[in-house]
């Protein structure tokens, strides 16, 4: 087996994995990670049945169902030394939850998807469920996208949307242009604003966490339905989250 090949099957488990990881909490189906991957189902069962022997996922004999697996957990504790900054964000989460009322998330880029890495609620009786710990999403989509895509270099942003499709799974409303739109909005107020665009009424606002090389790196996140975010209160908790994201920002830039 050449490089390509060996590369092209660490591209399939990755798939895999990272479609399993979305849906953790209630386990997959190999057919429904088939579908979430683009890969023939006798692929996908392969890939997961060669997964499980090394421990990395797990299957429920009873309902047939795949999940993570206790040696991902295991490694994940490892890396998680160098890679965890959600101990350091979840006061963060906390704070804004506590004094919105709405669900306050923290999320990190990787690659060119978001992934949710923490949520909690506030006292706000009625939530919001687009976002949840796992959830992927591709940049310029969701608030959190939105806002990391908006704050990197013209370059970058130039590369991504010319080389992206996010029109036919999530519709005209994620165009280019629409989304230029939105980036210009983003840069001007310093978070971004989702109006509903991937549930009709579930709005989201974010702001942009940065690294210690100026790089947006993660994004703070509130959500909920459209009435709690009306453009009279947009201002309030737009200054929450750049407050709680500046100060995070400025805590991942002290050396430890």
């Amino acid at each position: 087996m050449g490089p390509s090949s060996n590369a092209h099957l660490v591209g399939r488990v990755g798939a895999v994995l990272r479609a399993l990881s979305a849906t953790n909490e209630t386990g997959a189906a190999t057919s429904d990670l088939a579908r979430a991957t683009d890969l023939p189902r006798p692929t996908v069962h392969r890939l997961l049945s060669s997964l499980a022997e090394e421990g990395f996922v797990d299957r429920d004999r009873r309902t047939g169902r795949w999940f993570l697996g206790p040696e991902l957990y295991l490694l994940g504790q490892t890396a998680g030394t160098r890679y965890d900054v959600t101990h350091h964000a979840r006061e963060s989460v906390h704070r804004l939850a506590a004094k919105t009322g709405e669900s306050a998330f923290f999320s990190a880029l990787r690659g060119t998807e978001t992934v949710c890495l923490l949520r909690e609620d506030g006292d706000f009786p009625i939530r919001s469920f687009v976002l949840y710990e796992g959830a992927r999403f591709p940049l310029g989509v969701v608030s959190a996208g939105l806002v990391v895509l908006a704050f990197l270099d013209d370059a970058e942003i130039d590369a991504y949307l010319a080389n992206t499709d996010l029109t036919s799974r999530w519709g005209q409303a994620h165009s280019p242009e629409a989304i230029r739109e939105r980036i210009a909005r983003t840069r001007r107020d310093g978070y971004s604003v989702n109006p509903g665009l991937i549930v009709e009424g579930s709005w989201g606002m974010a702001a942009a966490v940065f690294d210690r090389e100026g790089h947006p790196a993660w994004a703070l996140t509130l959500t909920g339905i459209e009435p709690r975010f009306r453009p009279d209160r947009q201002p309030e908790l737009g200054a929450l989250l750049l407050h709680e994201a500046h100060a995070l920002s400025r805590t991942l830039d002290t050396p430890t």
